[in-house]
């Protein structure tokens, strides 16, 4: 296990807590879209020591109140070690994954190691290797959603959107999917230098609430990231 990055603020990654976050390198995914890929697909980044992150929230105690675990894909490794001292000095704990491990997520959330968790949903079933950028093995991606919308963790699904690859058809048949997910996002596509594929472009405002609409048909909660949270 890599620690990769480090970002020692965020009011952002954790709802309603003010955070840190910590990148762990490498991912079973290649989507094309990737705003990580120096840390998913290489993996690169930086090469944190353990005992700096610890540093920082030792001294961080009484100001930060959670830590976002995130990637690249953070259940590639056993991360249990980590969590677990994360939890003893007090903090609550965010996961980041893209659902293809379900034992491992359901594991360290029976544990009490994951307090609430962030589940990339990628795109309707028919097109999930397409997104991912690999076979995927829908079984377990199947799993551990069933898992979150069972209450097996305070969660949000989400999906981040990107013109020519995410259509109103594919928002009608994650809502079959999904269907009254009580929090689940969509995200519009951000280009930038780190993203792998070039030529990729974000929906426009138009496209976005086309895209919401029909997914509020099966999953009313369903939100654009920004509005109403």
């Amino acid at each position: 296990m890599k620690i990769a990055g480090l970002q020692k603020t965020t009011l952002l990654d954790y709802p309603g807590k003010v955070a840190c976050t910590v990148f762990l390198a490498g991912c079973n995914f290649r989507c094309p879209y990737c705003q990580n890929a120096e840390i998913a697909f290489a993996p690169g980044g930086e090469d944190i020591a353990e005992e700096e992150l610890f540093s920082l929230l030792q001294k961080r105690r009484g100001i930060l109140d959670g830590v976002c675990v995130t990637g690249g894909e953070p259940l590639l490794g056993d991360i249990a070690p980590l969590l677990g001292r994360i939890k003893q000095l007090g903090y609550a704990v965010k996961l980041d994954t893209n659902g293809s491990f379900p034992d491992k997520l359901e594991a360290l959330c029976k544990a009490g190691l994951v307090d609430f968790v962030a589940m990339d949903i990628k795109n309707s079933p028919q097109k999930y290797a397409l997104t991912a950028g690999v076979p995927v093995d829908m079984g377990a991606v199947r799993a551990s959603a069933a898992f979150l919308l069972g209450g097996g963790c305070a969660c949000e699904l989400r999906t981040t959107v990107v013109r020519g690859l995410h259509t109103e058809e594919d928002m009608e048949a994650i809502g079959q999917w999904l269907a009254g997910a009580e929090r689940y996002f969509l995200q519009n596509f951000r280009d930038s230098d780190a993203v792998p594929t070039a030529g990729l472009a974000p929906c426009s405002e138009e496209e976005l609430r086309a895209l919401l609409a029909r997914l509020q048909t099966y999953i009313p909660a369903a939100r654009i990231r920004g509005e109403g949270e």
